[in-house]
């Protein structure tokens, strides 16, 4: 029996081979059938909208247009998408200098030079097409729209966005640990949202609420939040991609922002969200590498996603190159800051915050994982203060670890999951589930 896997480990994989007598499982996304022609499935999105009319009908009569992608942490394929869709828009009678790409950041760092290029992907948009960072700290830069109505989040969105005659969001839909689901309403919010905003729905009260997970859209606050933002925008258009484990397209919808992401929600859940028959005291995950396991701030979502597989005290292993170190300063802090007090202390100077610290959050969802398990880091870019501030057990050896954490927990059952957080295992005991024994 081979017992060698691989992870996906910055641009590539990262082969590591299970120690004698240990019982893999291999949990991997269900089968998507890769669409063969990628830019004709694109035109036909486009044509037959959903709850909506034609790109080509809408552009029709508008004076600007605004495009939203997102930042350099999502793999989503806008070569394929940008060009057609511009080029409907120019046909429809929108003046190719009135339309706008708008990096949607949230709180991120801009993408510039050598990285906007590669994330955009095509030189001739790049060439012909303003494309500019949304900036959510810049108060000026935003429109206020009021509050929502079931939790009085402040409305505040980027006025390129919000002034223009045709806006669309484009983006991945894959789990989200908080939102349920990434893509369509969330490309808005937060990310073309003022801070204002982005830290009302992330903090604690939100942060806590048990129907704020992944695959969840039923009460999920942040989701229920999201869709109040762009309902209060009026009229808002997405086009959203699925891809599959080798980052191939297998689906892509366009049309109203709500209608045509929860088509692809439709589309990708069964495939996405795997039933497994039991918990594991030992798993084994990435933090699907590059783009997402550039920073140790996005490695978060790898460490939380399979925790409902993990027994009660079990050990998570997860390896995350880190290429870009940390992630933001704010977040570095609130580690520091949770290093300083410990869990139980640093958690109760959230509860009582209105707007949350930015990225605090994630340090948040991290405890998340170490309240329920022992969570352990392998990865080759961060120096010793970045590590001792990830407030996680380091490893130097994989291998060396999953073998101490099966004899420690007496258990050779070791639940793998090589593409990390874009599929979500779900402990369901009466079903086989889409698990593969190694």
């Amino acid at each position: 029996m081979d017992n060698r896997i691989e992870l996906l480990f910055g641009r590539g994989q990262l082969p590591v081979d299970l120690p004698p007598g240990a019982k893999p499982t291999i949990i991997r996304k269900g089968h998507l059938p890769k669409i063969s022609d990628g830019p004709a499935a694109i035109r036909a999105a486009l044509d037959t909208a959903v709850g909506a009319p034609s790109l080509a009908a809408l552009a029709r009569g508008r004076r600007s247009a605004c495009i939203l992608i997102c930042d350099i942490t999502r793999p989503v394929p806008n070569r394929l998408f940008l060009r057609p869709m511009i080029e409907t828009m120019v046909a429809g009678g929108i003046p190719l200098n009135r339309i706008t790409i708008l990096v949607a950041t949230g709180l991120h760092r801009p993408n510039e030079g050598e990285e906007l290029a590669e994330l955009i992907g095509d030189p001739w948009v790049l060439a012909e097409v303003r494309v500019e960072n949304h900036f959510a700290r810049d108060d000026a830069g935003h429109t206020d729209l009021g509050v929502t109505e079931t939790r009085g989040t402040p409305i505040k969105i980027d006025r390129r966005f919000v002034e223009a005659d045709l806006r669309i969001a484009t983006g991945l839909v894959e789990p989200h640990f908080m939102a349920g689901w990434s893509g369509g309403r969330k490309v808005v919010a937060p990310g073309v949202a003022h801070h204002e905003t982005i830290r009302t729905f992330h903090s604690a009260r939100f942060m806590e609420d048990p129907l704020a997970v992944q695959c969840n859209l039923v009460g999920n606050p942040l989701h229920e939040e999201q869709l109040q933002i762009v309902q209060r925008l009026g009229e808002v258009y997405a086009l959203n991609t699925v891809l599959d484990e080798d980052r191939d397209l297998v689906c892509v919808t366009f049309g109203e922002v709500i209608a045509s992401h929860l088509a692809a929600v439709d589309f990708v859940t069964a495939a996405t969200r795997i039933p497994v028959s039991r918990r594991y005291h030992t798993i084994v995950t990435s933090a699907a590498g590059y783009p997402l396991d550039k920073t140790y701030y996005q490695t978060v979502k790898g460490m939380v996603t399979p925790l409902d597989i993990l027994a009660p005290g079990g050990t998570l292993i997860i390896a995350s190159s880190c290429s870009e170190g940390f992630g933001s300063a704010e977040f570095r802090a609130a580690q520091q800051r949770l290093v300083e007090l410990g869990p139980d202390r640093f958690l109760a100077t959230l509860t009582a915050k209105s707007l949350a610290e930015i990225d605090e959050w994630q340090t948040e969802m991290q405890l998340k994982a170490t309240r329920l398990g022992r969570v352990e880091l392998y990865t080759t870019g961060l120096d010793a203060a970045e590590q001792r501030d990830t407030a996680v057990i380091m490893t130097t050896n994989i291998e060396a670890a999953i073998a101490a954490s099966i004899a420690r927990h007496d258990d050779p059952h070791v639940a793998v999951i090589p593409e990390g957080p874009y599929l979500v295992p779900v402990h369901m005991p009466s079903t086989d589930g889409a698990e593969r024994s190694a």
